[in-house]
């Protein structure tokens, strides 16, 4: 269990990957991901700013719960996550206790770590292109994602974005 810390913002991708490389930054990985978000059978979780996600990337599964939101520039909340060995299983056990798939997202992401602070560089099927900058504090953050020259800040998660484009 901990407490995310994240700013996400519209990004060109060649100018942020070259502003990494100029800072330092060392790429951890690029992987697939397919995030399935879920409703909960009695209430919005849209509503009251909470999400479910069942996560399938490159051979890890995994279930992270995330609370409301704070109401400020860098996006702070709980974030619990367990890791699991069959999505397909999981996935069965939520819809069996009323949950259902609210939407999927697919995205293509570069990992990057800048000392403490972890870069991700986002392709989000039918979104664009984001750059994800997560640490321990918000000025911390804020500072990364002005020297890494992203200016659209966007508050929404890519499951709000995502249910914007199903409306």
């Amino acid at each position: 269990m901990e407490v995310e810390i994240e700013v996400k913002a519209r990004a060109d991708p060649e100018n942020v990957r070259e502003k990494l490389a100029k800072l330092g930054a060392r790429l951890l990985r690029i992987e697939t991901q397919e995030d399935i978000y879920f409703e909960h059978p009695c209430r919005s979780m849209l509503e009251v700013d909470e999400a479910l996600r069942l996560r399938v990337a490159e051979g890890r599964v995994e279930l992270t719960y995330k609370g409301p939101r704070s109401h400020s520039l860098a996006k702070s909340r709980l974030e619990i996550t367990v890791g699991l060995d069959d999505a397909q299983a999981a996935k069965l056990l939520l819809e069996q206790l009323g949950f259902r798939e609210a939407v999927k997202v697919r995205k293509r992401r570069e990992s990057y770590a800048l000392g403490r602070i972890t870069v991700a560089l986002d392709e989000v099927e039918g979104l664009g292109f984001f750059v994800e900058v997560e640490g321990d504090s918000e000025s911390e953050v804020l500072s990364i994602l002005s020297e890494l020259g992203a200016v659209e800040i966007v508050k929404e998660t890519y499951a709000e974005l995502a249910a914007k484009l199903l409306a």
